[in-house]
């Protein structure tokens, strides 16, 4: 099994590698979906983020209100960390669960958005990075999330800056240009993943 270990900043475009990945054959553990799925409705996650933060980062719905949760923690680095200490230990438990469900010889991706945050790169036979500038990621964000560029570059800053994530990188894939070109590039990697995989 080789164990991949992909992240990139907020609008890099690192879910849409990750979709590609997917559909030459990876097997993808998406931290952030399982983040979402461990404080759905009902969940002991859900019931633990409530009694730390309160019934107010809830929906009328009952669901998490993310967006609210996020203008907490994010200008709070407290709150993240609190929040972090609840949601972790549960996608953790997640991801195992999953990695012992891939057959022995698969190749898996995980989509971890925090891992140069969190010193995760030890953890992983391959680095993939996804990389592009700031004012790129600044740009997407309010294309295709409608984030005003206050919040996007509050998020930018919260993470890891382009230099830190490079730095653990074995691959990088930059993606400031069109989708043909991140296709292409993706081909590239995936044949080596696959040569470094049949090397064991």
């Amino acid at each position: 099994m080789l164990k991949i270990g992909l992240t990139g900043g907020i609008g890099s475009g690192k879910s849409e590698v990750s979709r590609r990945l997917a559909a030459r054959g990876a097997v993808v553990i998406d931290a952030d979906k399982i983040a979402r799925e461990v404080v759905e409705p009902g969940t002991p996650g859900l019931a633990r983020v409530v009694a730390a933060f309160g019934e107010e980062v809830l929906r009328p719905d009952g669901s998490l209100d993310r967006d609210k949760l996020g203008s907490i923690v994010f200008h709070d680095p407290d709150r993240l960390a609190a929040l972090n200490a609840i949601v972790h230990p549960l996608v953790g438990e997640r991801v195992a669960e999953l990695q012992g469900q891939a057959a022995e010889d698969a190749i898996v991706v995980y989509d971890v958005p925090l891992l140069a945050e969190n010193k995760l790169a030890p953890m992983y036979d391959v680095v993939i990075v996804v990389d592009a500038a700031d004012e790129v990621r600044v740009a997407r964000l309010a294309e295709h999330r409608g984030m005003p560029e206050s919040d996007a570059r509050a998020r930018i800053a919260a993470q890891a800056g382009r230099d830190e994530r490079l730095a653990i990188a074995h691959v990088v894939i930059p993606n400031e240009g069109t989708l043909d070109e991140l296709e292409t590039r993706v081909a590239e990697v995936w044949d080596d993943l696959l040569r470094r995989a049949a090397r064991g």
